[in-house]
């Protein structure tokens, strides 16, 4: 094959030798292309929001600041998601998404507690969450975990205005016990802690119960301990007869 062939002049002069670089082209890397950039989902807004609410709580989500966060403009947003409600309900119902959901079993009781058990860590885990929880929940992962608690409460032998009751009770339960947690255990100055603490203590006459019981004392009893307590207590009310 002569150089003709190959294209190349064919006086075999200057114009037909082969640059220094002919043929290298199999020998480098092929230059990499300009990633592109993860296409906006109401999924990727959700972990955002969660995120940013971790971060600074409900006060500090807000359109504007999300769609900085996804690097994108608010108008972006709002083909996802019409209001800043929705991210907040949408993003109650992937904080109940840690919640496991346990297989349940003989025990009804068991099931009862590991669930309000999962359901206190997910809370604590997100404190802005329960605030938002007495809002009108109607997203999968809520309503499955709500179904499995009334199952196992029916389990139990509730029914009626008493499985409403107890529903009732437990969700109140879980949810004042996680904001009073984490509220008590956010407090800037552990020192005021102490202060609260000392204030009751130095008056037993005034207090002689709170006193007594150590109200208030972190050390004194633990919150996993007495938290697992409030729900057997709640689940040793009877059923009907």
């Amino acid at each position: 094959m002569n150089a003709t062939e190959l294209g190349g002049p064919p006086d075999g002069g200057r114009e037909g030798r082969r640059p220094p670089d002919a043929g290298t082209v199999w020998l480098r890397d092929e230059p990499a292309r300009p990633r592109r950039a993860r296409p906006l989902t109401r999924e990727r807004i959700v972990e955002a929001a969660v995120t940013l609410l971790d971060e600074k709580g409900t006060d500090g989500l807000t359109m504007r600041h999300l769609a900085q966060c996804l690097a994108v403009t608010s108008t972006a947003l709002y083909w996802h998601v019409k209001t800043r409600d929705d991210v907040l309900d949408l993003a109650v119902d992937q904080i109940f998404g840690e919640v496991r959901l346990p297989d349940a079993g003989d025990d009804w009781r068991a099931d009862v507690r590991a669930l309000t058990s999962g359901w206190r860590a997910a809370m604590l885990r997100h404190p802005w969450a329960p605030s938002l929880v007495g809002r009108p929940m109607l997203g999968p992962n809520v309503l499955a975990r709500t179904e499995f608690l009334q199952a196992g409460l029916a389990r139990g032998g509730f029914t009626g205005a008493r499985l409403a009751v107890v529903t009732r009770l437990l969700a109140n339960y879980v949810i004042g016990a996680a904001l009073t947690e984490a509220t008590w255990h956010r407090t800037d100055d552990p020192d005021a802690r102490a202060a609260a603490r000392r204030h009751i203590a130095t008056d037993p006459a005034a207090y002689p119960t709170l006193v007594a019981s150590g109200h208030l004392d972190d050390g004194r009893w633990n919150d996993d301990e007495l938290f697992e307590r409030g729900v057997d207590a709640i689940l040793a009310i009877p059923p009907p007869g």
